[in-house]
């Protein structure tokens, strides 16, 4: 009998419990905890600061400009836009994958997930590579006597990359809901002469709505945080006008407009919670369906449908890299912008650093919020998802202002460009580490202290080895993500420090784009190691209850 089962067979003896709410916290892990809460939360105070220093009265004055009512404008029309089209994409899709006799569901279950491994701007610059008015089609059609092409830039290009690549995350929640849903409940509904249509709107539509709400609140926050695809698009919204300010020393229109830019997020949260958060009578039921809707003449159309959409997603983008790499090779060092791994290993450090304090910084705040149920802890642990809702532009803005004013010695250094990155990433390890220490049976704990272990003992033998795959999964994620952050990284890294997102959009920024290629395909490479990740912590992304592929 090893340790564990000696402590758990002690605890059933004994009976000994969980800890309750109201329990008395313990002060260390406590101090700890608000001490990351109050860190994470800290730029938000340092823009706010910088923002009132301009005053009221000037402050009104810069807001109500033409150009500034239009970036607020553009940035709600854009966000708005982009959230329809992906509910519109994602919930046809999650239904077709679900409740459907689509063949091969499985396999486009992978694929219509796929687009999440392929960073926003890389996706954008590859439809400028391919779309633009010097690109691929272009050139195709020059021959063919066609002189011009509908412009790819502006609004209407930046709603379609955006949507195409941010779709999957209403596709996933809603996907989720569809499989804890109980089909019974639809198949009883059914029975009582309501058609499949009308079972789905009265029955499935209200009870998935949580969860496409949540997809849908990733997308608005994502939209409205993105910097690189309006760059890339010309088109003006708040991270790309906040970028020109900054550059251009107009440092109080950029406070100014970061804080505007964080009341709109408050303003998206807010609505998610009332559409999301509203309660419903749940009747999950393990995903238990007895049949499956037939689409009979329409599967064609569905699966054309599917075939689009990943054609567009994925085929576009990586078919446009590797034809990059093709023509260019990869030792072209057109226009002096040789490529060296070096910047793949800087990309590698600082994410490996990143992860690393996250995961330090996660384990005592998702430890409180699981094991001990109170108003503190829960503030402790919402307080970690401040950074998470906060874009990385605002963020990088807020960390320049704090460095150059009150410390100058870790200005535009490594410590600092890795503390941006905890505040913004840190609840990808707080999430996987609470859950772990969920799932870990308080009474073996417990055992181990009247055992005459301490709590450090008791935590570190007992609770830390049976956490160590949620905490080394929270790690992955965060090391991944921080590869691809490119507006907190440009913003805050020392000065010659170059990184595979600073190459890419130096490069693409001069016009050669086939020197994107190889950083491009790393970086895609990298995110599809994330989304392994993603299907390890949730087999339901490819699992199929009862299914029977063609």
């Amino acid at each position: 009998m090893n340790v564990f089962d000696r402590i758990e067979e002690f605890a059933r003896r004994r009976g000994i419990g969980v800890a309750e709410k109201g329990e008395s916290l313990p002060v260390g892990v406590t101090l700890l905890t608000a001490g990351i809460a109050i860190a994470v939360v800290s730029p938000i105070l340092w823009i706010l600061l910088r923002a009132a220093d301009v005053g009221v009265d000037s402050s009104i004055a810069l807001l109500a400009r033409p150009s500034m009512v239009e970036i607020l404008t553009n940035s709600v029309a854009l966000v708005t836009t982009v959230t329809v089209a992906c509910v519109l994409l994602g919930v046809p899709l999650a239904v077709l994958t679900v409740e459907t006799d689509l063949p091969f569901r499985r396999f486009w279950t992978v694929i219509l997930a796929l687009p999440l491994v392929v960073p926003s701007y890389i996706g954008a610059f590859a439809f400028v590579s391919a779309f633009g008015p010097r690109g691929v089609l272009a050139d195709a059609l020059a021959p063919l006597g066609v002189e011009s092409i509908p412009q790819i830039y502006g609004f209407t290009g930046t709603a379609l990359v955006l949507t195409l690549y941010v779709y999957p995350y209403v596709f996933l929640t809603t996907r989720a809901s569809l499989l804890s849903f109980d089909g019974t409940l639809v198949e009883a509904a059914r029975t009582l002469n309501h058609s499949r249509r009308e079972a789905f709107r009265a029955i499935t539509l209200p009870q998935i709505t949580p969860g496409i709400a949540a997809g849908a609140l990733l997308v608005a926050l994502y939209t409205l945080s993105d910097f690189g695809t309006p760059a890339i698009m010309h088109f003006g919204v708040f991270t790309q006008a906040i970028y020109v300010e900054f550059s251009t020393f107009g440092r109080d229109t950029a406070a100014l407009l970061s804080l505007e830019l964080l009341a709109v997020t408050a303003v998206i949260v807010a609505l998610e919670s009332r559409i999301g958060g509203r309660g419903r009578e749940s009747y999950a039921g393990g995903g238990n369906r007895t049949t499956r809707t037939s689409l009979g003449a329409w599967k064609i159309p569905a699966l054309l449908f599917c075939t689009a959409i990943a054609a567009l997603s994925l085929a576009v983008p990586l078919g446009v890299l590797f034809m990059w790499l093709t023509r260019s090779g990869p030792g072209f060092a057109g226009g002096g912008f040789a490529f060296e791994w070096t910047y793949g290993w800087n990309s590698a450090y600082v994410s490996a650093l990143a992860a690393a304090v996250a995961t330090l910084a996660a384990i005592p705040v998702g430890y409180l919020a699981a094991r001990y149920r109170s108003t503190l802890t829960s503030l402790f642990d919402r307080a970690t998802y401040v950074g998470y809702a906060t874009p990385g532009i605002v963020l990088g803005i807020s960390l320049v202002y704090f460095g150059s004013s009150y410390a100058p010695t870790l200005y535009q250094t490594v410590p600092l460009l890795v503390f941006a990155y905890v505040v913004r990433f840190l609840p990808q390890a707080v999430g996987t580490t609470r859950s772990s220490v969920l799932q870990v049976d308080a009474k073996l704990v417990e055992a181990a202290r009247t055992l005459g272990r301490t709590p450090a003992s008791a935590f570190r033998n007992v609770t830390l080895p049976l956490i160590a795959p949620g905490v080394v999964a929270g790690a992955a994620l965060v090391f991944l993500t921080t590869m691809k952050e490119l507006p907190a990284t440009l913003l805050l890294r020392p000065t010659g420090f170059e990184t595979l997102v600073t190459y890419i959009w130096r490069v693409q920024d001069a016009g050669y784009y086939g020197q994107a290629a190889v950083p491009a395909l790393v970086l895609v490479a990298v995110s599809a190691l994330s989304m392994l990740v993603l299907l390890k912590q949730d087999g339901s992304l490819v699992s199929q209850e009862g299914e029977n592929d063609a």
